[in-house]
């Protein structure tokens, strides 16, 4: 069959060369063949077209894929760094890993998409690919039979050329009329024969062009179906690889271990402490009074406010408004916004406390100890109804039980005489409620720092940022709390100080707190850990000890990071209008430090040594003075 095919080209080859001495006419050979071969040829093109627009596809799918792997890969790490230095409070670390792993999750989804389309595409692309070989296969058994007529058809025209002599048909002619019919008649038959074998030869020379094509398309599908499997396992190892890495990353995201919590618990002031009945006492050394004495280029972090959730009433800021001539009325319309004063609510007549039931008025409310009785009557007055409310509504007037202690009031089962129980009886029924009749809430707390929650600036004046501390309440009463830096322990003037005797610290002691912050975002092999106060050890915070990193051990971490901090001064801190610091700027040996509030409230309150603190749950508002 090969070698007939052989004979056929050749015979069409040579055919082509000869027709160029007969010089057939050009128009009547396109008209004989301008029917099936051109079509063939069309169908035969469209076929081949769609192969190469599907292997395109496919290979511009896997070119996509892969670039979303590299992508992939880059990109994993980017959530982890930036939400690392947003992180505000230490319940956003869940959230953190949440934040960086889901993308990636989303990402896994469109590699996923992108593989199955780019096997689509193959498998269209094969399918076309079996088309066209079904297509040759026909071609070549219609061309088998037409072969057998061509086959005898060059062997005709053959032995013809080479019998074929015009001069006999010359003389063989009777006359001139036959001569003419016999030489156009030849002429005919070998312009047929040469067209017959001209189309045929062409067809076979395209069939054996589409062969060649139809195995080089289908190497290409092979090669394409080895890079789509190897692109396959590089995405289930991706996959693999991320699941595993989204381990390590809430691992390192949520790096505060259990001992860490418990000291940030712990100096964060989680509790809410109340004035009581004796004032607050002052500790010069934590004011800011004992800035003159204080070291040479020494640091300190003072808070304003301290142990409060910022809600509701502040005791000091009462006492100060009462002080000034304000009236119980207009106090509890201060701090507790858009309430009404009930005079004549029928409240319960028993209260359960711990248990046991008492009588509300006359000797629970009397046995409350929150406010000193030494302080004005109108300031009593708005803690006796503050005090009444909260009762009301905590135990659904009187249907639950209420503790004694500071998480709910402070209860003493000593009925008082004197001044808080003419404040008590003055305002007996007197309580606060809404629109709908029904007792608010009525927290209070000894100092806000100048800031509540539920009524903003607590301030006799407008605000202004520049000199806005001189007109807080808090100050003019004044409170001990309102600006004060926390190193003993708890909040008694007699804690314990762990060695300390102010809370200011030198250059050394400052700066491996925000080393502490830069290995912490920045590990470079550091057990994050181990970045507890060098002295938990001596002085146990939240029950805690462990084996803390040195201050040198954490400067070395730093080293590799970019350089440790040796040397600090406050460039700029600044404050918002909703009673946050903002930001703080450190001027360093390494060039500027910037860090949120909360981020330095955080690493202060996991590093500072001794129990120096910034005694705030729910807020970070505090300043930074810096001795020079």
């Amino acid at each position: 069959m090969l070698n007939l095919k052989v004979l056929i080209i050749f015979s069409y080859r040579w055919l082509k060369k000869q027709r160029e001495v007969f010089c057939f006419d050009k128009k009547a050979r396109q008209k004989n063949r301008g029917g099936g071969a051109e079509q063939v040829f069309s169908k035969l093109f469209l076929s081949r077209l769609a192969i190469l627009f599907f292997t395109a596809f496919s290979m511009v799918t896997l070119a996509f894929v892969h670039q979303r792997l590299i992508f992939n890969q880059v990109q994993a790490l980017d959530p982890v760094d930036e939400i690392q230095r947003d992180i505000d409070e230490r319940d956003k670390l869940l959230k953190m890993s949440k934040a960086a792993t889901e993308p990636l999750e989303l990402d896994v989804v469109d590699l996923t998409n992108g593989i199955n389309n780019a096997q689509a595409g193959i498998r269209t692309a094969q399918a076309q690919v079996e088309e066209v070989a079904e297509d040759v296969q026909q071609r070549e058994i219609a061309l088998a039979v037409q072969y057998e007529v061509l086959h005898e058809r060059v062997a005709t025209a053959y032995k013809r050329m080479r019998t074929y002599n015009p001069v006999m048909v010359f003389f063989a002619s009777d006359d001139l009329s036959n001569l003419t019919k016999d030489l156009a008649y030849n002429e005919r038959v070998q312009a047929q024969d040469s067209d017959l074998i001209n189309s045929i030869g062409e067809e076979i020379l395209q069939l054996e062009q589409d062969k060649k094509d139809l195995e080089e398309r289908q190497v290409k599908l092979a090669a394409l179906q080895v890079r789509l499997d190897e692109q396959k396992q590089i995405l289930e190892k991706e996959i693999a690889g991320a699941k595993e890495y989204q381990k390590i990353l809430a691992a390192e995201i949520a790096e505060l271990s259990a001992k860490q919590q418990a000291i940030i618990s712990a100096r964060s002031g989680t509790y809410t402490t109340s004035v009581g009945e004796v004032p607050l006492a002052d500790d010069f050394n934590a004011s800011i009074g004992y800035r003159d004495q204080a070291p040479s280029n020494s640091i300190a972090v003072f808070s304003f406010g301290a142990y409060t959730h910022r809600n509701g009433m502040s005791q000091y800021g009462a006492k100060a408004r009462a002080d000034s001539g304000q009236k119980v009325e207009e106090i509890l319309s201060a701090y507790y916004p858009g309430s009404r004063l009930e005079k004549n609510y029928n409240a319960m007549g028993q209260i359960t406390v711990d248990g046991v039931s008492i009588d509300f008025e006359a000797r629970y409310l009397l046995g409350i100890y929150e406010m000193p009785e030494s302080w004005d009557e109108d300031a009593l007055k708005a803690q006796a109804v503050a005090a009444r409310t909260y009762a009301i509504r905590y135990t659904d007037n009187g249907s639950r039980s209420i503790c004694a202690t500071e998480a709910c009031q402070v209860f003493k089962d000593s009925p008082k005489t004197g001044a808080w129980k003419a404040a008590v009886e003055a305002t007996k029924n007197w309580v606060l409620v809404d629109g709908g009749g029904s007792p608010v809430s009525t927290q209070y707390a000894s100092t806000h720092g100048g800031y509540a929650n539920t009524s903003g600036w607590d301030l006799d004046g407008d605000y202004d940022s520049n000199n806005w501390t001189t007109h807080a309440w808090e100050t003019k009463a004044p409170s001990p709390w309102f600006y004060k830096s926390w190193y003993r322990s708890g909040y008694s003037v007699s804690g314990n100080s762990c060695g300390h005797t102010h809370p200011w610290l030198s250059q050394q002691e400052f700066s491996d707190i925000l080393n502490a912050w830069l290995v912490r975002g920045n590990p470079q092999g550091a057990d994050t850990g181990r970045i507890l106060p060098i002295t938990i050890n001596e002085c146990a915070i939240g029950g805690s000890s462990g084996d803390p990193y040195s201050m040198n051990e954490l400067a070395s971490y730093a080293d590799k990071g970019g350089g440790a901090v040796t040397s600090v001064s406050v460039k700029d801190i600044s404050h918002n209008g909703s009673g946050q610091t903002s930001n703080i700027e450190f001027q360093t040996n390494r060039g500027e430090i910037n860090l949120s509030g909360s981020e330095f409230k955080e690493i202060f309150n996991l590093r500072a040594p001794g129990y120096l603190r910034i005694p705030q749950s729910s807020f970070a508002f505090f300043n930074i003075e810096h001795k020079k």
